[in-house]
């Protein structure tokens, strides 16, 4: 067996009245199935998933058009939808607790909203997610450019692994303090949409877009390319200019990239998307060569921008710091959860293992309060010795080099142990905006705060 098995053991964003939608809404119903996703001698997988798929059904709109579903919960537990990247009314984020009330067992909550901007997102639940992503309830949301880009095909990769005991079925040890304190849920079976073993058909000299999106609980994955020559034209969603795709790609929970790729494995080959773990190269997804094709000599050309894509100015802009604190090896001293200061010991004995700024979990208080239209520099400081994906809702931010230079235009930005990094951008759409952790776990045991807009 390999790693594929086991491994050891500004534009306005309106309401819509929900009524209005409700006769002819297409449901999308969060229920119990079992997939196929460890080797054949093994059961199959009891999951949690949209329309019983693994992942969700794709949904599929092109740009400015309505996203509109009804979610049905047909699970024994609340559940809810967070549409991940898209800039949508603050009412329609799905965030319990937030934005509406957690939909419970049996119950339905109806979700529509505009999609401004096109790109590569998703959705996935946002009640207790550490355990309901990871049990697989996700999916693709695709929003497409009027003007496609010159390519022969297109392929989303969602990436994903899973904690798998030896009867095939997901562990159930969510509240593993391990876990929590330390980089969070790394499971032992990676699978590309589903799948072990991803393997599609490509001609030689064919161009094609390739969206991928990590969906994982918190493992990072590290990309690389063989048998074709690769171009980012996007992240988060985001277009950006074309730059060749060096290697290893970080492609870190909850990020999205879009590459353009040439295929240049011979015919009878296999064109690769390779994942490194430990000095090691494994398929994450392979293109079978099966004919030569002509090809194209030019790089791809950028993809059209998206409205708010200008780069806010700095000058005045609010600066906020975010400091990350905790975890294993600068375990918290103490922290503020609600109810006072309490010791790390403390803390820990409640699951809180981590803080941003002092306060371990969502504080009552937003961290700002910022008036719409107004410029924040984002500063996340990590003083921890492990990774964190920060990401923030409702709105993209341009990650900042060391010299002040915007770069790439993101919802999640990665954060390395002892490092920092700047985030600029414009706080276009009023309401309440939760900022946290993507590495699931870390989100809940304390590495969550939000942000009001008004």
């Amino acid at each position: 067996m390999n790693r594929r098995s086991f491994l050891g053991g500004a534009t306005a964003l309106v309401t819509i009245p929900t009524a209005t939608f409700a006769s002819k809404m297409t449901a999308l119903t969060a229920q119990p199935a079992s997939v196929r996703i460890a080797p054949p001698e093994y059961p199959e997988t009891k999951i949690w998933a949209f329309d019983g798929l693994s992942p969700g059904p794709e949904i599929r709109v092109s740009q400015g058009s309505r996203v509109e579903r009804r979610f049905l919960n047909k699970l024994d537990v609340p559940s809810s939808i967070h549409w991940h990247g898209i800039r949508l009314d603050n009412a329609m984020d799905g965030v319990p607790g937030v934005t509406q009330a957690a939909v419970e067992p049996g119950e339905s909550f109806d979700y529509a909203f505009a999609c401004p901007d096109a790109g590569t997102f998703w959705y996935h639940s946002h009640m207790k997610a550490v355990e309901q992503v990871e049990r697989g309830l996700y999916g693709v949301l695709i929003v497409e450019e009027p003007d496609a880009p010159d390519i022969d095909g297109e392929h989303v990769l969602v990436l994903d692994d899973w904690r798998l005991n030896d009867q095939a079925q997901i562990s159930d040890d969510f509240g593993n303090g391990h876990d929590l304190s330390h980089g969070g849920r790394i499971g032992n079976v990676v699978t590309t949409n589903g799948s072990t073993d991803r393997v599609l058909a490509a001609n030689q000299g064919d161009r094609l877009r390739l969206r991928l999106v990590n969906a994982a609980n918190a493992r990072i994955f590290t990309l690389g390319l063989r048998g074709m020559r690769g171009w980012v034209v996007a992240t988060d969603g985001m277009p950006v200019e074309p730059r060749e795709a060096g290697q290893p790609i970080d492609l870190a929970p909850a990020q999205r990239i879009d590459l353009i790729v040439d295929i240049e494995a011979n015919p009878g080959e296999d064109a690769v998307l390779l994942d490194f773990v430990r000095g090691e190269d494994y398929a994450q997804a392979s293109f079978r060569v099966t004919k030569s094709g002509p090809g194209r000599e030019a790089a791809p050309v950028p993809l059209p921008p998206n409205p708010l894509s200008t780069v806010p100015d700095p000058a005045g802009a609010r600066e906020i710091a975010v400091r990350m604190e905790g975890g294993a090896m600068r375990w918290l001293s103490e922290a503020d959860s609600g109810h006072g200061r309490k010791s790390g010991r403390e803390l820990a004995g409640e699951g809180l293992f981590w803080a941003l700024n002092g306060y371990a979990g969502r504080p009552e208080e937003p961290l700002a309060k910022v008036g719409r239209g107004e410029a924040v520099l984002l500063t996340f400081i990590n003083d921890t010795m492990w990774p964190h994906a920060m990401h923030l809702h409702g709105h993209h931010f341009f990650e900042l080099d060391p010299s002040g230079r915007p770069g790439d235009f993101r919802d999640t930005t990665l954060v390395q142990p002892g490092d920092s990094r700047k985030v600029l951008f414009a706080a276009h759409n009023p309401g309440d905006w939760l900022l946290h952790c993507h590495m699931l776990g870390h989100h809940a045991s304390g590495m969550g705060t939000w942000l009001r807009v008004t």
